[in-house]
């Protein structure tokens, strides 16, 4: 079986090469940020640049609010639950679901609560000789970096991409 990708390059060109050129200075320069200031994981920066540059401006300042939020709680949770209740996985369960209702009660965004739920797996579940509220705090930090230097870049090179045609082919919708 043959699979033929397309692209219409001369409508599509342009955005593409302005989208991608704009995605790689952030993740570059957030890599260098985060290395730069001594983060242990500062590949955090660039997957955090990554999510924020897919969108425009608008939606940008969104996923990013959300994406800050859902950090900082996760981090702050696992930094205090760990220590005391330990990461078994009865309690890195419970703990989801409790983020969860707490984030529905409040009206968060469900992006907030996944970004939560993988903050707080990744401090309560990944084993580290540091003391865990040290990888909370860098885990936020390296998300930080990302999502600020992806925003400032953003604004200073907003894309021009075209509205998306109803019938546009695959390959067009996901570049």
């Amino acid at each position: 079986m043959k699979l033929k990708l397309s692209l219409k390059w001369p409508r599509t060109g342009w955005e593409v090469l302005e989208h991608s050129a704009r995605t790689a200075v952030a993740v570059t320069i957030s890599l260098m940020v985060a290395r730069a200031v001594g983060l242990p994981e500062a590949y955090w920066a660039p997957i955090s640049a990554l999510v924020v540059t897919q969108s425009t401006l608008g939606a940008a300042w969104t996923i990013s609010r959300q994406r800050l939020v859902g950090t900082a709680v996760g981090a702050t949770l696992g930094a205090l639950l760990t220590p005391h209740l330990g990461s078994s996985a009865v309690v890195f369960g419970c703990s989801i679901f409790g983020i969860g209702i707490i984030f529905a009660i409040l009206h968060l965004d469900r992006a907030a609560y996944r970004f939560a739920g993988i903050t707080l797996a990744i401090v309560m579940l990944v084993a580290r000789a540091k003391p865990v509220w040290v990888t909370a705090a860098h885990r936020f930090f390296e998300v930080s970096v990302g999502i600020g230097i992806a925003l400032a870049l953003t604004a200073v090179w907003p894309g021009h991409e075209r509205p998306k045609r109803e019938h546009a082919s695959i390959a067009e919708r996901q570049l």
